[in-house]
């Protein structure tokens, strides 16, 4: 049987990886879907040697993407992170380093025009609904992904790709705080459970017996941190309303501690199963929200801004990542109305990606 072909582009949007697919050219479905994206990758292998995953969370990650319905949206992106080694596939989180690629890939399918040297692209995160304005670098009518931006976690600099992110608070649970509480004890651990962009059990770092400097090779070789942490985050994802989240990515991970380096707080962020190079961009936002909220497990380890905007620097294993949060302390509590981001992507290769027919032929 003939292998099925599907055009991509393979880009990195972040400090991800992966390949950007139009919506019309995959399967509607979400079981074919799913086997179709394993098949692509190559789950079920830790160097995801049959496709072209890279071995790591941040590599097996796919977007696709369409013209939106929405009355506010240009693009819909559809994102699915795809398991290295078992064979699984969670449509219910979103990603905002591949994010990054979003608004540069829209133009190069020709989903969206250029609108001058510089292009706002409005995106409708289809997993959580968040609604976000990427602007594009478009000089002289082409995507430009040459530049002077650098990010921590990528070598080299590249063009910006500024994210502005709109009604993030409880976009997947519906609330700041989806269990009513600022802090929660799960298993003798306090935490904070938070949904600002991505729903996140957030600990101290020294509530593990842990300095929050390790490093993300570190943390992986503690197995005895994982098996501490998971029944907690799994507790917690039922407390937030999730269900059971033993198969699913969400809700994700955070530990916080004291800066060390002139940033506003240090983070540790788990995807949930390793922990992430860098920093993600949802969980970012999120953690910096955690900073920003009085009475929250970050009490103590961070000097927070009295209002908004202000600019926070979270230092992680690859640098620090800084997140504009435009927000205020009122008699209703925390209202955080945009939070910025500054990314870079770059358009990697394209052409036909391959799948067995057997696992899905036109």
């Amino acid at each position: 049987m003939r292998q099925t072909e599907i055009p991509f582009l393979f880009m990195r949007g972040g400090t991800s990886r992966g390949p950007y697919i139009a919506r019309k050219d995959l399967p509607g479905d979400r079981e074919t879907l799913a086997r179709v994206l394993v098949a692509a990758v190559g789950s079920g292998h830790k160097l995801n040697i049959d496709g072209i995953g890279g071995g790591a969370a941040v590599t097996t990650k796919v977007a696709m993407l369409s013209r939106s319905e929405d009355d506010w949206a240009e693009v819909d992106y559809f994102f699915a992170q795809v398991s290295v080694l078992d064979g699984l596939v969670d449509f219910k989180p979103t990603c905002g380093n591949i994010l990054s690629g979003v608004g540069p890939a829209a133009i190069e399918m020709g989903l969206v025009d250029i609108k001058g040297s510089e292009t706002p692209v409005r995106i409708r995160a289809v997993n959580t609904e968040a609604r976000i304005e990427a602007i594009v670098q478009t000089p002289d009518g082409f995507v430009e992904y040459d530049g002077d931006a650098r990010i921590d976690g990528v070598p080299g600099t590249a063009a910006p790709v500024t994210l502005n992110f709109m009604d993030v608070v409880g976009s997947t649970c519906g609330s700041l705080l989806p269990t009513g509480n600022l802090r929660d004890v799960i298993d003798g651990i306090e935490v904070t459970c938070m949904d600002v962009a991505m729903p996140i059990v957030i600990a101290r770092a020294d509530a593990f017996g842990l300095t929050g400097e390790e490093s993300a090779e570190e943390l992986d070789a503690n197995r005895d941190f994982y098996t501490r942490m998971e029944p907690i985050r799994q507790e917690a994802g039922r407390r937030m309303g999730l269900g059971d989240v033993s198969k699913s990515v969400m809700p994700k991970f955070g530990l916080l501690s004291s800066a060390r380096s002139g940033g506003t707080i240090s983070a540790r962020y788990f995807m949930p199963w390793n922990c992430h190079p860098s920093m993600a961009v949802t969980g970012a936002q999120c953690l910096a929200s955690c900073a920003l909220v009085p009475g929250t497990v970050a009490d103590g380890l961070a000097e927070r801004p009295v209002e908004g905007p202000a600019v926070l620097t979270i230092e992680h294993p690859s640098g620090n990542i800084e997140v504009a949060a435009d927000f205020t302390h009122g008699s209703d509590g925390f209202d955080l109305r945009s939070a910025g981001l500054l990314r870079t992507a770059r358009l990697l290769a394209k052409g036909q990606l391959m799948v067995p027919g057997a696992v899905w032929s036109r």
